[in-house]
């Protein structure tokens, strides 16, 4: 479980051939590895991994075909936002982010505001229904507030802060983000369903 508060961006420094996947070797010198061990989660553009090695200052996880074709983001090169699983004293500065992406959106519309950047995005249809104003949404992994809603389209603004310690700084109309929905949004779906089955 993650909060969508991103601790460090990071680069995908190799991307190897593995099983029906990949291995990423993610170079990280920011990111602080002393309390991380074999095993543990960490968010890489909003995907949840497992640490299956670890250095100084990388660490490598094994990412499967079926995550790379639901997913943006995760080739050599690539910067990518990074966030540890939280501990049960943690502050929750986001809300609740399991790291399992519901799909791909794209930016389509990007107006600058002095610092700050009103973006518009357009959400994969299907995920249009979980998407409520003044609601929470992770974007590449970033917790976000929505602002305003038009069926898969919404909108979200970009404090200077969060365009200066994210990748989010590279967004641009047509670039291509990681979307995982609110979880309360599709608990409460499902309570729904059972009520209607009943």
């Amino acid at each position: 479980m993650f909060s969508g508060i991103v601790a460090a961006v990071g680069r995908i420094g190799a991307a190897t051939p593995q099983g029906d996947g990949l291995r990423l070797r993610i170079d990280a010198p920011g990111f602080g590895l002393d309390d991380v061990a074999i095993g543990d989660s960490i968010a890489i553009q909003g995907v949840c991994h497992t640490v299956v090695a670890k250095s100084a200052a990388s660490f490598d996880v094994d990412t499967s075909h079926a995550t790379l074709a639901v997913t943006h983001g995760l080739e050599a090169g690539c910067e990518v936002n990074l966030e540890k699983s939280l501990r049960l004293c943690d502050r929750l500065g986001g809300h609740l982010v399991s790291g399992h992406v519901d799909g791909v959106g794209h930016v389509i519309e990007m107006q600058e505001l002095g610092g700050s950047a009103r973006v518009v995005i357009q959400a994969p249809a299907a995920l249009g229904k979980y998407i409520a104003r003044k609601g929470s949404i992770a974007v590449d992994g970033v917790s976000l507030t929505i602002n305003a809603v038009d069926d898969g389209r919404f909108e979200v603004n970009l404090i200077p802060h969060t365009r200066t310690v994210t990748t989010l700084r590279h967004l641009a109309p047509r670039v291509r983000v990681n979307l995982e929905v609110d979880m309360i949004a599709r608990y409460v779906e499902r309570m729904l369903e059972g009520r209607n089955d009943a």
